[in-house]
């Protein structure tokens, strides 16, 4: 995992927590926006991450 999707994990982490902790009606709030919109981007930062190792060496 690179430096950029922990640090979009925490903060979608961060994100849930506070809203579950403040809120306690189902509804939409500025938390609950912002933890949408860094797990988009951590899983964006997984994605492009990812490392494909290529074998040029056909055996």
């Amino acid at each position: 995992m690179s430096k950029s999707a922990a640090g979009l994990f925490v903060l979608t982490l961060l994100c849930g927590i506070f809203h579950f902790s403040v809120v306690q009606d189902k509804i939409i709030t500025v938390p609950l926006i912002a933890c949408g919109v860094f797990g988009t981007l951590f899983m964006a930062a997984m994605v492009a991450g990812r490392r494909i190792k290529f074998d040029p060496v056909l055996r």
